[in-house]
């Protein structure tokens, strides 16, 4: 399941950076938690976590169904 959540954040990426952002993916929990870290100007942006669970947890929720929350760490 990891493979497949790195390719879901490979989609996002390209919308984070453009803005100065990244995400790094932590951990993947066998119970389907999503650990990442918010970096670059994602890191002290006050809309992160909009962008946390609105964008990144969105997208790789359809893309990896087995996915039930991402949380930034």
């Amino acid at each position: 399941m990891k493979e497949e959540v790195q390719k879901a954040i490979d989609l996002v990426r390209p919308s984070l950076q453009a803005d100065g952002g990244d995400v790094e993916l932590v951990d993947v929990s066998a119970d389907g938690i999503v650990k990442v870290k918010l970096t670059g100007a994602c890191r002290g942006c006050p809309m992160s976590q909009m962008t946390l669970k609105s964008g990144i947890e969105k997208i790789i929720k359809k893309q990896v169904p087995d996915v039930k929350e991402v949380v930034a760490v």
